[in-house]
């Protein structure tokens, strides 16, 4: 799957982020490229949290995971 970056420059010179498919994701950088990297680090961060959270909620349930490919 692709993600958009949604890239300001701030008045301090840094650049500023956020994904725009999931908006939790926020960075900044004293580059595009360093934000890019803080960017994917964050959404990475946002995707390990909500994955841990949600399958917390269905401890000691039976469940059944499958993985999902977007084409």
């Amino acid at each position: 799957m692709d993600y958009t970056a949604i890239i300001e420059k701030s008045e301090d010179g840094y650049y500023v982020g956020q994904v725009q498919e999931i908006p939790e994701a926020i960075a900044q950088g004293k580059s595009i490229e360093e934000l890019t990297e803080n960017l994917l680090d964050a959404l990475q961060l946002v995707i390990d949290y909500h994955r841990e959270h949600t399958l917390s909620q269905y401890k000691g349930h039976q469940i059944i995971r499958r993985k999902l490919n977007f084409v």
